[in-house]
């Protein structure tokens, strides 16, 4: 039996992917183990949103070449997809394939070995739109405690920054029927929490007349029984409609959570970026949703250092920023990517002020976890546990993304256990289990 490892980068879309690569090989009697471990083939899933993440993809790729030199080492995924170049120059590499033709991974390795090829093979051709999301069954729980369910893949948004859309495709939305299936099967086997996830999860179903990313959902919460909750994973300000708002208040199944990109509070940059809202379109959204939502966790990406970023625009971010109920930010500095409208851009900001300006929104985003927190001593939720952190603690998350840790002397993983927010402080919240589960 060979053994295989895989190593994912980047984004929930990228993780959901390499799982079902793990579903694939494992139908076809290979032994999947940890990617420290020394195996006959390696699969790095790479990303290329930013060229940090470059530099850890080739770094990944390099570590599984240099862990085991007779091993096939495979680079598949976003860089693939847009520079295959720069992976094939890696010593060592067998196999590059871009992501149109990852899902058939398993199929392409077999063949390379089947002909007992050790020359270089790049397979990298142009996503269409007819190349729809695979279906993924699973057979059994993986190690993770939250399910992903990829609905759609893609973007044609084209931000001037991002190099995304030239990565990943235009949006090709998955069938309903087929989300239905893998919610449901997810659900058989014993997953309490499914993330709907995509590279443009708003914009699903544009593609598929009649339908939208608030019906598909609706038709989820009608269609399928059970214990279970649903998050869903980023949307853009301007696909947070009224029918989605009302699902997330009407139905507890809904967790109370939404990632919603801010990228800048500048209305400049905004333009400059692309992005099709302005600073009072974003507030307005955040505001009516927190006001009809109580205990609703709104989280969010911004950039800093885009090209002509003034202090002046800087501050706008910041005042914005300030003043919205924000409980998390996801903070990331400006990368020219070749190819992107931004990267011919003048006024390139030095890192140095970029790396100033992160540290600002980081710590003003520590702040904003800590107080969102402490809103909820005394209150009881669901915690789904998700890992165990020392010998008699847990590690779990609420439906309103806070992540408590309670003690117990019995195995929590993937329970979902009553506790009580006992404390909040710059370490994190702790909480007491209301009812112990039965030995």
């Amino acid at each position: 039996m060979k053994k295989i490892a895989f190593h994912t980068l980047g984004c929930k879309v990228n993780q959901v992917d390499t799982e079902g690569l793990i579903e694939d090989f494992s139908h076809r009697g290979y032994e999947v183990v940890d990617f420290h471990e020394i195996a006959d083939i390696y699969v790095i899933n790479s990303c290329t949103v930013t060229h940090v993440s470059d530099r850890k993809s080739r770094a990944m790729v390099r570590r599984a070449v240099r862990r085991n030199p007779g091993a096939l080492v495979v680079a598949t995924g976003c860089v693939a997809q847009v520079d295959p170049a720069q992976l094939a120059a890696i010593e060592g590499v067998k196999l590059v394939v871009g992501n149109r033709d990852k899902h058939n991974l398993a199929s392409l390795i077999e063949d390379y070995l089947r002909q007992h090829r050790s020359d270089q093979q790049i397979i990298v051709n142009p996503i269409r739109r007819e190349d729809q999301p695979q279906k993924i069954l699973y057979h059994c729980q993986h190690q993770r405690t939250r399910a992903f369910v990829k609905i759609q893949d893609g973007c044609q948004s084209f931000c001037s920054y991002c190099i995304v859309p030239m990565a990943r495709g235009p949006v090709r939305s998955k069938q309903p029927a087929v989300v239905l299936q893998e919610v449901e099967q997810l659900i058989r086997l014993g997953y309490k929490e499914i993330v709907l996830t995509g590279i443009h999860t708003g914009f699903y179903g544009i593609d598929l007349p009649g339908w939208t990313l608030s019906r598909l959902v609706n038709a989820i919460l009608e269609e399928i029984a059970g214990t279970y909750r649903i998050r869903l994973s980023s949307i853009e300000p301007l696909e947070v409609d009224d029918s989605l708002l009302s699902l997330v208040a009407a139905d507890q199944r809904m967790c109370r959570h939404l990632h919603i990109p801010l990228q800048s509070g500048s209305n400049k940059v905004l333009q400059a970026m692309g992005r099709r809202y302005h600073r009072d379109d974003y507030r307005k959204l955040i505001r009516t949703a927190a006001d009809r939502i109580p205990g609703m966790a709104f989280t969010t990406d911004v950039m800093v250092g885009f090209p002509e970023e003034t202090d002046s625009d800087f501050q706008d971010t910041l005042e914005l920023i300030g003043e919205l109920p924000l409980v998390d930010l996801h903070v990331f500095k400006y990368s020219r990517r070749k190819g992107t409208k931004a990267a011919e851009l003048s006024g390139q900001i030095p890192e140095p002020k970029k790396n100033q300006r992160s540290e600002k929104l980081l710590e003003i985003a520590r702040n904003k976890k800590l107080a969102f927190a402490k809103c909820f001593l005394g209150q009881r939720f669901d915690l789904l546990v998700e890992e165990k952190s020392g010998k008699d603690k847990y590690i779990g998350l609420t439906d309103n993304y806070l992540e408590v840790t309670v003690q117990s002397d019995h195995d929590l993983c993937g329970q979902s256990v009553a506790v009580e927010i006992a404390s909040a402080d710059s370490t994190g919240l702790r909480g007491n289990i209301c009812i112990e589960p039965p030995q």
